[in-house]
Formats: structure tokens, sequence, C-alpha cells
């Protein structure tokens, strides 16, 4: 039985079925998104009328492979990730994820684990290696398999929002973080976020405005393929807010030099039950446990490789640049000091500061897995702690942090251990998406580029 007719089976049950079909009936549901995850990090989907639920249940839904590669041609017009004739994929809906959409409740959704279809030869019915969302699945349950621990994450998605009435209010010498002055004037936008992401089961904990027009709302964390699949559910609620509001709300990693960039921290702790195996029972102090150390020493052995993901644009390097910005300039750790790569931000707790905005939380966590799994086996030692600001004193125990998309290309590509973490296929579509966006960019001329150069012979 091939892991698609497994899929099948259990979607063959009638309580999960039944469950459904009320929520429905109970909403006047008439329509359903089936979405996929492509690399990017971004949704696909195609809209079915919900009368066809068993016959969806059942066979799922097929989409052009080149989907997964956002049916991206690279700079000589060659589709990425399979030319047209490739074959199509097959989108099974995970049931457990059947939303109601709180701004329209005659529309749901269901996020999808795609296969390839069950008519190939030899692969037909086996997971799609480009699927990053299935990646997860399967790589923290063979994580656990081999470690006997749970990853759980919370992430703190920061964006940018500009617009009629968002003109920001402060002191030229000072910073409008917190000022409640701020959150005011975005009084209807964090509300109607808030209230979306409460009906679809988010467990909403706290939020503050940071810089001009940037809104960071946080929930409850998680294990780490929930928390996976509420980032990206979380960008859909806040381009629907956007629609609404008549505004922009953006996920650009840089949107403007001088103030503080996009981030998406990945606040991590590990778990064998219910208990935090980063932390001592009954410590009151900032500590790491063994386990807390040889995990922190991982992670920052293979921070550098990692940026090929967590820093996936262009733009992502600009946080790195405009220094003084709270963004890491080298590769370490500290305790409580936020200008390090990995905080220990609270007993138990590694807030690992790299993924920026646009990064596609399936494939971070993924390679923040393997990046753990290998700091556990080899018992890595994460060194001492920074003392003080790492902008004013920098030792350099790691690999440099990579300072443009095409370095961190290149640092991604020598790592084996992030590079087995993904099936070559993926590695492969991957890589292409990003060099061809390096490509792209180095060949275009910018305004600053015209501002500076245009008349330097004149």
């Amino acid at each position: 039985m091939t892991s698609l007719d497994q899929h099948r089976d259990r979607n063959a049950d009638g309580t999960w079925q039944n469950a459904i079909r009320d929520r429905i009936s109970q909403s006047g549901v008439e329509f359903i998104y089936y979405q996929a995850v492509t690399l990017t990090g971004r949704i696909v989907a195609k809209v079915v009328p919900a009368k066809q639920l068993s016959r969806n249940i059942e066979q799922g839904i097929n989409l052009h492979r080149g989907a997964i590669a956002d049916l991206q041609t690279d700079r000589h017009g060659t589709l990425i990730g399979g030319g047209v004739s490739a074959p199509e994929f097959t989108a099974m809906p995970d049931l457990d994820t059947f939303d109601v959409l709180p701004w329209d409740p005659s529309v749901a959704r269901m996020l999808c684990t795609l296969y390839e279809p069950a008519h190939m030869p030899v692969v037909g019915g086996q997971p799609l290696a480009s699927d990053c969302r299935g990646l997860l699945h399967r790589a923290h349950e063979a994580f656990q398999a081999s470690t006997g621990l749970e990853l759980r994450t919370g992430c703190e998605p920061e964006m940018s929002w500009s617009g009629p009435g968002l003109e920001v209010s402060h002191r030229p010498d000072a910073s409008p973080a917190y000022a409640q002055e701020n959150l005011e004037r975005m009084r209807p936008i964090y509300q109607r976020l808030i209230r979306y992401a409460t009906e679809l089961n988010f467990d909403m904990i706290e939020g503050d405005y940071e810089d001009p027009g940037q809104l960071e709302l946080n929930w409850m964390f998680d294990r780490a393929e929930r928390t996976a699949d509420r980032l990206t559910t979380y960008r859909m609620i806040c381009r629907q807010v956007a629609r609404e509001f008549g505004v922009t709300a953006s996920f650009m990693p840089k949107p403007t030099t001088g103030a503080m960039g996009n981030g998406c921290h990945h606040n991590l702790s590990l778990w064998r039950g219910n208990v935090n195996m980063l932390a001592e029972p009954g410590r009151r102090d900032l500590h790491l446990t063994d386990i807390g150390r040889h995990a922190l020493g991982g992670l920052l052995t293979h921070a550098s490789a990692a940026m090929a993901v967590m820093g996936p644009t262009v733009n992502s390097y600009k946080r790195f640049w405009d220094s003084g910005q709270f963004a890491p300039s080298i590769i370490n750790w500290g305790m409580d000091n936020k200008t390090c790569t990995v905080r220990l931000s609270a007993i138990g707790r590694l807030e690992f500061k790299l993924p920026d905005a646009a990064v596609n939380p399936y494939l971070s966590h993924t390679l923040l897995l393997a990046s753990v799994a290998d700091g556990l086996a080899n018992e890595v030692d994460p060194g001492e702690p920074q003392i003080g600001s790492s902008y004013e004193e920098e030792t350099e125990n790691f690999a440099s942090l990579p300072l443009t998309l095409g370095e961190s290309i290149t640092a991604f590509c020598d790592n084996k251990v992030l590079r087995n973490a993904l099936p070559s296929e993926l590695v492969t579509t991957y890589i292409a998406l990003k060099r061809d966006e390096w490509a792209r960019y180095c060949g275009a001329v910018t305004d600053w580029e015209r501002d500076l150069y245009s008349e330097v012979l004149s």
C-alpha cells in the first residue's frame, strides 16, 4: 500500500467526514479551497463546490508540478521545477485542517499533503519530494523516533502596514516602539486580525507596535508543524484584512533603509512528554541543560548554511547591513542578549533570530530539526555566551553570517547535513529558484546606481 493509499484510508474515517459535513451545514459553506504550500511559502489552491466533498476527500485534487515553484520561469523562459509537459501531483486534504473562513462563512479551506499521482511508474503514490509541508511532518516524526524529543516552537511575525490613517506618530529623536498612540491608529486592524485568528483556533497572546508601520502579533507556541500551519494561515489573514481596509500589508524583510527589518524569530524548546528538556526543574536563573547546550551548538554550527532558507530573498540581507537595528551581525549566542543570533530569552527557550518575514516555515523548521539533531548526536559545544553588544565586540567561533543571497546559496550547497535533510529534488528546485532570483538581481539596474553613476564622468 502506497502513502497515497494510506492517506485515502485515513480520509475514509466516517467520524471526520461527518464532523466536516456538520460544519458545512451549520456555516452554510458552499465552496472549499484545497490548499498546497509552495517552496517559497505561498499558498496555491483550487476552489471546489462543497457538494464535491466526498469526491475530493477520496481522490484529492491535481495541480501542475510547476505550481510548487510558483509556476515561475527562469531568465531563459524555462518553467522551474518541471517544464510544461511535467506530470501533475495529487494533493490530498488533511481533514483536521478544515476551517471555515471567518470573513466569508460560505468558503472553507483544507491544507493538503502532496503525492506523486497513482498512475506514475515506480514512484506512483509516494510523497512528493518537493512538498515542504509533508516533509516537515516526516522530518519531525523521524526526529522524535531517533531522539525521543518533540520540537515545539512559536514565531514572532513582524510586518509592515501602510495606507490612509496609518501614519506614524513619534518624536524624530525617538523610536515609535510600544507607543499606545500608534497602536490606537492600528486598532481596527489589530482587532480584526485577532478576531479572525481566534476564530481559526489561534491562541492569541500579545502584540505590539515596533517601528513605523510595523506590527507584531503573537500566538501560543505549539508543536512545530502546527506553528508552521498557523504562520501560513496568519499571512492569509493579514492579506484579507488589508483588502478590507484598503491598506497594504507587507512581509518584505527590509522595506526601508534606516528602519528595523521584518523578522520572524523562531522560539524553540525540546520536550519529552510534558517536560521541557532545555530547563532543569526548580532552577530560576537563565541556564541550559546539556541537551539545550548541544542543541544550541547544532543551531550555531549550521546557521550560516541555513540562511538560504532563513533569509530566502535578495532583500533579506539588507537587515544585516543596516547596523544597530537589532538584527544579528555574527553567529553567536547570549543570555537575554538581543544582539545575538540565538538568545536564551527565558528559562528553557531559545530564540533563533535569523528567519525573516518571508521565510517558508516548513523548510525553516525542517532545517532546525536537522541542526538540532546533529548537535545532539555530536554533543556540539556552543561555547561561552556573548557578553555585551555583538556590534561592539565581534568574536566569531562559527562560520560567518552570509551577507548576500549568493553567499547563502554557496554556504547551503557546501553543508552536507542540511542538504541531506531535504530530498534532492526539492534542493534542486529550490536552489534553481534562488539562483535565478540572485542572477536577476545582479543583472538589474537600480535607482541607486543611476543616481551614483549616470553622470560619473561629467
